[in-house]
């Protein structure tokens, strides 16, 4: 019992001895390890004792203040830091949050806009802008908060994904027109050389809390024949960071598209801004095949890289397809450059899937592609594209294949 005494009193002597340094250091382990808020609040106070204008300990005990729901200690705390130290960036950030937490999102935009009036280009405030002006359908307002963020760092996967979410809010429907043209050469048989493969296509996308869902109608001409194909299209989100991707299709002539596709992709974030996917296509003709899809992205500065691996297990064999992108934006998600190249066909490709049918997948194809999207006015999209594959079609013959691409987008 003595010595339980004596160490009791030992160690709050020690506590005693420490600076506001350490007392700080041993709140926040206290709050964000152990989530003890109570010791945090202790710590924090007695280390203020030492360093009344510490304003990083003011600010960090006003957002443990905030936790615990002790919102007028938490205000008082922030107000104070404001009127000794106006141009403090963390306290804006705070007292934002607090105030929109406990729903005063007038009063969190005007503290956020005052720290911007020190701090224009911060990120932090910016953001909390955008969902501020967002919550009160504000969104053109929103839309351009969170643009300037992207356009000073294009990898804040932050501000890209609430962009989305902004124009998904203020327009929650989406039609496009696409047309895709592709010639062959005259290495190819004269009947498809005299047969350029055409496609149109009209989709419709409803955006809803849960995510996207197109439904899509394609009108093919190939090999002499025409088809119509049918697909539906979903981007649902599954929890923070986790979203999938699912397809659906049927067509009236295999000769033009598969009879039957369906698709499934998981996406997930990671840290440092790289997203993974995984995910299976299933292709069903006469027969059915069965591919498997992965890629790995990154966001760096203004450029989005993206490598992706396509795999087709055989009887036999495996065969393996890649593919290299690099995005580069000019400035909003719907304003870029983008370059591919591929060793290989892609199962998402509408020019390539035939290739399944035939085998000839397992045959050498390269192929590059170029092109440019740009929103007009924001609601308004147009896209353009074109690319070359070179195909061995049969073993030992090869031909080239061109093919340019035109779509327009409008969100209503």
């Amino acid at each position: 019992m003595i010595i339980l005494f004596v160490a009791i009193v030992v160690s709050a002597f020690a506590q005693d001895e420490m600076g506001s340094d350490e007392l700080f250091q041993k709140a926040r382990t206290a709050a964000f390890d152990k989530k003890d808020y109570p010791l945090a609040i202790a710590l924090s106070q007695k280390a203020l004792k030492r360093s009344q204008e510490y304003s990083d300990i003011r600010v960090f005990l006003g957002r443990v203040y905030t936790w615990s729901d002790k919102v007028d200690s938490a205000r008082m705390e922030f107000l104070y830091v404001i009127k000794q130290q106006p141009d403090y960036e963390d306290v804006y950030v705070a007292i934002t949050d607090l105030e929109y937490w406990n729903n005063n999102p007038d009063t969190a935009l005007d503290y956020c806009n005052l720290g911007l009036q020190y701090h224009p280009l911060s990120h932090d405030l910016l953001l909390r802008k955008a969902k501020i002006l967002k919550a009160n359908k504000k969104y053109v307002e929103a839309y351009q908060a969170a643009l300037e963020v992207l356009q000073n760092d294009p990898a804040n996967v932050v501000a890209r994904s609430l962009i989305n979410d902004i124009k998904d809010a203020a327009s929650r429907n989406k039609v496009t027109f696409g047309y895709n043209f592709t010639w062959f050469d005259s290495n190819y048989s004269d009947y498809l050389h005299k047969s350029p493969w055409q496609i149109l296509d009209v989709n419709y996308t409803r955006f809803t809390s849960l995510g996207s869902v197109t439904g899509r109608v394609n009108y093919g001409k190939r090999f002499g024949n025409t088809a119509f194909q049918f697909e539906m299209d979903a981007y649902p989100r599954i929890c923070k960071g986790l979203y999938a991707y699912v397809n659906l299709g049927i067509s009236d002539t295999s000769a033009v598209f598969p009879r039957y596709r369906a698709g499934c992709s998981l996406y997930a974030s990671l840290p440092y801004s790289f997203e993974v996917e995984a995910g299976f296509r299933w292709l069903h003709f006469s027969g059915s095949t069965w591919i498997y899809v992965g890629s790995l992205s990154k966001y760096y500065r203004n450029f989005w890289f993206s490598t992706r691996i396509t795999i087709v297990p055989d009887v036999h064999s495996i065969s393996h397809s890649y593919t290299g992108i690099i995005r580069y934006y000019l400035g909003g998600a719907d304003d870029y450059l983008h370059v591919s190249a591929g060793y290989g066909i892609s199962p998402d490709d509408a020019n390539s899937v035939l290739a399944y049918n035939n085998g000839t997948y397992k045959l050498i194809s390269k192929s590059i592609t170029m092109s440019y999207k740009r929103s007009i006015k924001k609601m308004n999209i147009i896209s353009l594209s074109a690319s070359l594959l070179n195909q061995e079609y049969r073993v030992g013959q090869k031909g080239n294949q061109v093919t340019v691409s035109i779509s327009y987008q409008r969100r209503f």
